[in-house]
Formats: structure tokens, sequence, C-alpha cells
């Protein structure tokens, strides 16, 4: 089968199109047709091996001069092809979509899938909106559900509004009944408006952690503040949650990047600071958060925003786009255009 893979860091030019063994489902597996593939940050911070330091500290992903596994992508959405033994919740033709997290392998052909890292497709959704969801819909509902309980009536900031994550934060913290407030360019005002936030701030123009607002739960995706700057935008019961973050612009890879905020954010909840809930490390399996947010997609509360669609293959050029040209919203990879 085909499928995008690399067997070195480095940009994107390290991505090919080649030729690999078609995988066969073992116990508690299942194998997808990929129909699409979201590019997601962890794609191109994997094919960097930027930050050093996750190299270090995820052996699951980085390896010493490469990536754990040579096909990349973890995001997808798909046609079961087979199932593998004691399989019983999933069959050939079901539609389905998912997160491979540390598995990779999602730009191809063909994906083997545990079981607990996949769910039935929303009904009403393309396939290429349906792989635009897994990794960005399930973080956004873990920082603002689990990590900050956001409670109706409460205001929330996020930073970072016009992101992967940062769409579905805003669609899912209006959901739970909150005041939100988006930080995006100039560019990404309207469209972090049509999402549902009751406010934007233009972050070429205001700097959001001198306005003196203070907010309940201030949700980070950028890093590009410091823990003290974004702790003073709470309230005194405020929370603050720290996801990921950080940009390319094609350079070598950096020691810490992200990972520096995050460290000093877990030193700080670790010493008893209750106000900063740094994401976990080790995050929930992707099943129940997929199945959670199945329904406020085919309700209408929350839809997936897709900025570009690439043919597979151009699935490299997908990537370089995410990661160099600061793109909005999600990219994604759909099989099914040349």
């Amino acid at each position: 089968m085909r499928a995008i893979a690399q067997q070195r860091y480095g940009s994107a030019e390290e991505l090919r199109l080649v030729d690999v063994e078609t995988p066969v489902p073992g116990e508690g597996e299942v194998l997808v047709r990929v129909r699409a593939a979201a590019v997601n940050a962890r794609d191109w911070h994997i094919m960097r091996g930027d930050p050093y330091v996750a190299r270090l500290a995820m052996p699951a992903s980085f390896g010493p001069r490469g990536p754990r596994r040579a096909v990349r992508g973890s995001d997808f959405a798909g046609v079961v092809e087979a199932v593998g033994p004691g399989v019983t919740s999933f069959a050939p033709g079901d539609e389905v979509y998912g997160d491979l997290r540390e598995h990779d392998g999602a730009f191809a052909e063909l994906a083997r899938v545990p079981l607990d890292h996949l769910a039935h497709k929303p009904a009403g959704l393309t396939f290429e909106q349906a792989a635009a969801v897994p990794l960005a819909g399930t973080t956004a509902l873990v920082a603002l559900q689990d990590m900050a309980q956001v409670r109706p009536g409460e205001t929330v900031l996020i930073n970072g509004a016009s992101g992967g994550v940062g769409t579905f934060a805003v669609q899912l913290a209006k959901a739970f009944g909150a005041t939100v407030t988006g930080v995006c360019s100039t560019r990404n005002l309207g469209l972090v408006t049509e999402l549902g936030a009751d406010g934007v701030i233009d972050y070429t123009r205001e700097d959001f952690t001198r306005s003196g607002r203070r907010y309940d739960v201030v949700l980070d995706l950028v890093a590009n503040r410091s823990l003290g700057e974004l702790k003073r935008t709470l309230t005194p019961q405020g929370r603050l949650v720290l996801s990921g973050g950080g940009t390319s612009a094609g350079g070598r890879p950096r020691v810490f990047g992200p990972m520096a905020l995050v460290i000093r954010a877990r030193l700080a909840a670790r010493f008893g600071d209750r106000r900063v809930r740094p994401m976990p490390d080790v995050p929930p399996t992707p099943a129940s958060g997929l199945k959670m947010l199945r329904g406020y997609l085919e309700s209408g509360e929350v839809a997936p925003a897709v900025d570009r669609t690439f043919p597979f293959a151009r699935a490299a050029e997908a990537v370089r786009y995410l990661e160099i040209e600061h793109a909005r919203a999600k990219v994604v990879i759909s099989m099914g255009t040349t």
C-alpha cells in the first residue's frame, strides 16, 4: 500500500510517498481504509524532532535520529476494512474516525487502529470534516471539561482561538454555557466570531495580559506569554490551562520550545498553585472523547472548521503549509482527490 513516510528528522522534504507493507489487524485492533487524514502541529514536531527535549521525554514517538515510526499522521476518518480477533463493536463497512496518537500511520491507504483509539463517525459529516476532529477536538474537550471544569456563566479566554484546537475550544466553551473571548490575528477575527465567540481580541493591536480584564478560565494554546503574565489575567478563583503551542519558521529544532512553559506550569502546580492546570502527561485514550464529541457534532453545536484540503500525493505540502504558513483552523488530506 502507499503511505507518506520519512526515515530521519528534517523538513517536509523528508516526507516521501512510498510503498510499505500492508498492516494486519491483531487482537483488539481494526484495519481502516483511510478516506481522509488531518494534519496537526504534532506531525511537524515529530517530523523535525522538535523540540530536542521531546526526544528524551516522549520516546514512544521520538527516536534519537528519526521518528519512532516512519509513517506520519495520527488523525483519520475512513471505513473499516477488517477486524482483528476479539473485536465485536465494529464490522467491515462501518464508517469511523479516530486518533492513532503514538501509533501514528494515518497518512496511508490503510491504518491499523487499536479499539480505544476510534469511534463511529458522526452522521452528517464528510470524511474530510470528520478527520479534522479527533486530536484537536478531544484536546479542547479535556482542557475545558476535565482540567478547567468550565461551568455555565463563567468567562473563558482562549489564546490561539483560530487554530485547530482553538476553533473547537470556542465552540465547546459556548456549548458549556460560558461567555467566550478569543485571541487571534486580524485576518481571523471574522472566523472566531462566526464560531460563536462573544468577543475577540486582535493580538496585533492589544495585549490581553495588560488590558486589566480578568477571566474565570484562560486556555493558552500558543505559549507566547510567561506564566506570570497569564496568571494575572485570572479572577481570584480562575484556572489557567496550558496545552502545547509554539510555532516554527522552518529553522533548527529548539531545545525546549513550548515545553519550557509547560515545565514551569507543572512545577507551579506541584508546589500547590491550584490555579495552574497543565494538560495531563498521559491523556485519556481517544475513544471516550470521540464518542462524546459525536453528540455535539451531530447536534450542530460544534462543527469542524477546515482551512484547506490537499490531495494525498501532496501530503508533504499540507504539512509544510500548516507549519510555515500559519494556517488557521484545520488542514486535511483527502485520499479521494488527486
